[in-house]
């Protein structure tokens, strides 16, 4: 009996009831039902007769007792005991329990997904490096954790979409021009200019598209060398996404909000609801009223643009667009910009309470990291993958919440060790897939035999629980936003798979023993750990591999 059944269970049971008379209750279209903290309590437990006893105007526990008599009489429910103040804890009888494992492998790679965010549709915006330059470790927590939450939502049936705001306007872009074409013509880094030996490559990289590019005038040489040196940039970072396996749905350039006149239009509309005002010959927002610090300018008393008010155009773009949420995560630096895009939102008339979530990730501190020899003073993604590997750098990072500060060290990712928890996790999915391998090997077929009601042994209840709540960590990972569920589940996931293989064989143990319905039926609950192991993996963008 999977979860869904169980809650499917529980809904029949209160339409009995209520069709018999024995309460009168709306009946929810829905039942949560939970694994209980102590597993002596059961295998499931719901707080349903909490939740309904005021509305069917009884006692909590007289409901739970009047629930509990019909349930245990339901096929496949062993046992339901009433607790505390009315909860229901319910034990499945060995085949019910047992019954989920050929659920997980039937459902494959959709075992997990779950309806709790369907409806949503929401933007999530990460990373939005400014692309002057290469990617570097201030950058991997969110390109980590940025697509897991991508991962996540859309596996609880949310309408995601990822999304990069391309920075690419402005004063900087300017100063990287001038960089690369001082390059390109062997001059020395200019004033407020990029020095980093990858602007080199990027003028080379120039020179071979535009040889002419240096006899130019100047008025022509640097915005043809802004644009190409932008291009050629803005593939590295891609390309290092891509190896990242990060990938986005929406590249969003800043430029385009300029030049199609999205940034004089977000003005007028902001001015139309009332919170616009000219002060000092400059054009401000009144973000005051909406909880920030103080009142914002949008443009500048000699004509330009704010950053701020490319935010606000921003912003009404995704609006627009029919995002309800926006997801915004953020570097450790920008605590000021939560109440200003808040601020924005309900200047847009929406709600900030619903409409806009803004979250901070804290730096990263990976010892023994080198700089990169091409830039110089930053440690650079692409570095980090060719010494520690993507599943390491991104399993390592899904393992923590994104708000606390990170010290992991590099040398202890790269070890083959259960003392590394990505080895651990996927070592686990290598073992499940040997097991099937030589099991298959011995003539044990899944598909010639399988008795649920076999798996009585206490390590495979133990494994069967745990399998049984991975819907509802990804569910709560997903609303929470906090991939770090997940990592952690599959580590308990995997510590509870090895102590089953330590107890129980599904290989006969000998040619001579005979092949029976109990080295089948465990084969099928190995494949099911196996599926898990691999859609959480998944879930992080972790791979699951076959042998290590």
């Amino acid at each position: 009996m999977t979860p869904e059944e169980l809650s499917l269970a529980i809904r029949t049971v209160l339409t009995q009831a209520v069709d018999a008379g024995d309460l009168t209750v709306a009946v929810p279209a829905d039942v949560r039902v939970e694994r209980p903290k102590n597993r002596e309590h059961g295998d499931w437990s719901t707080n349903i007769a909490l939740q309904l006893a005021k509305g069917a105007g009884m006692p909590p526990r007289q409901l739970a007792t009047t629930l509990a008599e019909r349930l245990g009489q339901f096929s496949g429910v062993k046992a339901v005991d009433v607790a505390g103040p009315g909860f229901l804890n319910i034990t499945l009888d060995a085949a019910s329990a047992g019954e989920l494992a050929r659920s997980i492998v039937e459902a494959g790679a959709t075992y997990g997904h779950n309806e709790a965010a369907r409806g949503q549709v929401i933007n999530l915006e990460f990373i939005s490096a400014n692309p002057t330059g290469p990617l570097h470790l201030g950058h991997t927590r969110w390109a980590a954790l940025g697509d897991a939450m991508k991962r996540l939502l859309k596996a609880s049936g949310a309408e995601i979409t990822a999304e990069y705001y391309i920075n690419d306007a402005g004063a900087q872009m300017d100063n990287f021009g001038r960089s690369v074409l001082a390059r390109a013509k062997g001059e020395p880094t200019p004033e407020n200019g990029y020095p980093g030996a990858y602007v080199d490559d990027l003028a080379k990289a120039v020179l071979e598209q535009r040889p002419d590019l240096v006899t130019l005038p100047e008025g022509e040489a640097l915005p043809l060398a802004r644009e190409l040196g932008y291009r050629a940039q803005l593939a590295d970072i891609q390309s290092t996404l891509e190896d990242f396996g990060v990938g986005f749905d929406v590249w969003f350039s800043e430029k385009k909000l300029h030049e199609e006149g999205a940034v004089e239009q977000a003005v007028d509309r902001l001015r139309e609801q009332g919170h616009v005002y000219d002060l000092d010959g400059a054009v401000w927002l009144r973000t005051s009223d909406f909880g920030d610090d103080k009142d914002r300018v949008l443009i500048r008393a000699n004509g330009e643009p704010t950053y701020f008010a490319a935010d606000a155009a921003y912003y009404l773009s995704k609006k627009d667009r029919g995002f309800d949420e926006k997801i915004y995560l953020l570097g450790a630096d920008h605590h000021g910009y939560i109440n200003r895009l808040k601020a924005i939102a309900a200047c847009a008339g929406d709600d900030p309470e619903h409409n806009i979530e803004v979250r901070i990730g804290q730096l990263v501190d990976l010892n023994g990291a080198k700089l990169s020899k091409r830039a110089g003073n930053i440690i650079e993604l692409r570095d980090l993958i060719n010494w520690i590997g993507t599943d390491a750098i991104r399993y390592s990072l899904a393992r923590f919440p994104a708000d606390s500060p990170l010290s992991i060290e590099g040398e202890e990712l790269r070890k083959q060790t259960n003392e590394n928890p990505v080895f651990y996790v996927q070592y686990a999915h290598a073992r499940t897939s040997n097991v099937h391998k030589l099991a298959v090997e011995d003539g044990v077929r899944p598909e010639d035999g399988f008795d649920p009601s076999l798996l009585t042994d206490p390590t495979e209840a133990a494994l069967l629980a745990i399998l049984g709540d991975f819907p509802r960590v990804v569910a709560q990972a997903a609303k929470l936003r906090e991939p770090h569920r997940v990592a952690r589940y599959l580590e308990d996931l995997a510590g509870r798979f090895h102590k089953w293989y330590d107890t129980c064989r599904v290989r006969p143990a000998n040619r001579d023993e005979e092949v029976t319905d109990l080295h089948r039926t465990r084969l099928w609950l190995n494949d099911a750990t196996r599926q898990v192991l691999a859609n959480g993996l998944d879930l992080l963008g972790v791979s699951a591999p076959e042998r290590m």
